[in-house]
């Protein structure tokens, strides 16, 4: 199924679009001052990442197209994306992962001398170790709250459940850490009903950040081969992403600049 909005245009200034996503195409440091600048009370900030899977999977839910072209930073997180970016768009993005967002928010946090941050998602086991090393880490900072939501799906009564725990805590930053599309499109869903300064859906940078998961050596994310690593580390769960999407991926791209022509 064609969605409408899947193409492939030059982006004019901060966005470039790939695959009818808004990619930001600014660096990293000028996203962290606009988060400055969120909790200030100046704005607000949806985060959110894009790599060939997602923006495959983009592709047959319109929802999650949604839920990306709301949120206010999308960043190239996987290679594809970056290269897809100069071979048909002529763009250029910044690599930023999750976990370097992550790292580069809590760091302005500390550096303000204080700061809310609530962990919504994951399992009790990995909250557990993201609260013992968050204590160590950030010591200036208030942990405020963490919450391991049900597995799958959850009723409308547990969810305004969720939220109240949330509301109540008064985060600064929410981070959200379940599997994509999962995550974008419930923080979409919630985004008028909870009110925080800012919020990211960073996925594994939960299992990374407690430990319960290896990052790949710094040569290979530079490398661009962080990809390769999940796989080997990871094939009966990693396959499907870092195999079957990548071409289906290249498939989506040359249509449309096929269509484009």
């Amino acid at each position: 199924m064609m969605i409408s909005r899947v193409g492939i245009s030059n982006g004019v200034g901060e966005r470039n679009f790939l695959l009818g996503v808004p990619i930001d195409c600014r660096s990293l440091e000028t996203l962290v001052s606009e988060v400055r600048n969120a909790l200030d009370g100046k704005n607000r900030v949806i985060f959110a990442c894009a790599n060939p899977h997602s923006l495959v999977v983009a592709q047959r839910d319109p929802n999650f197209l949604d839920a990306l072209n709301r949120a206010h930073h999308v960043v190239a997180d996987g290679v594809g994306v970056i290269l897809a970016a100069r071979c048909f768009t002529g763009g250029r993005f910044h690599r930023i992962t999750g976990f370097d967002y992550f790292q580069a928010v809590m760091k302005l946090l500390s550096q303000r001398g204080g700061g809310r941050v609530f962990f919504f998602g994951s399992s009790n086991e990995v909250l557990g170790r993201i609260e013992e090393r968050f204590a160590k880490e950030y010591s200036s900072l208030t942990l405020c709250g963490t919450f391991s939501p049900p597995f799958g799906g959850w009723s409308p009564a547990e969810n305004m459940k969720m939220l109240e725990t949330i509301r109540n805590a008064k985060p600064d930053v929410l981070w959200v850490g379940m599997t994509a599309p999962k995550q974008e499109k419930w923080v979409d869903s919630i985004r008028e009903l909870l009110y925080v300064p800012v919020i990211g859906s960073i996925g594994a940078v939960f299992d990374f950040y407690a430990g319960t998961q290896k990052r790949a050596p710094e040569w290979m994310r530079k490398s661009g081969l962080e990809w390769c690593y999940r796989l080997l580390r990871e094939p009966r769960r990693m396959w499907r992403r870092e195999l079957l999407s990548p071409p289906e991926f290249l498939y989506w791209l040359l249509r449309q600049h096929l269509f484009r022509k």
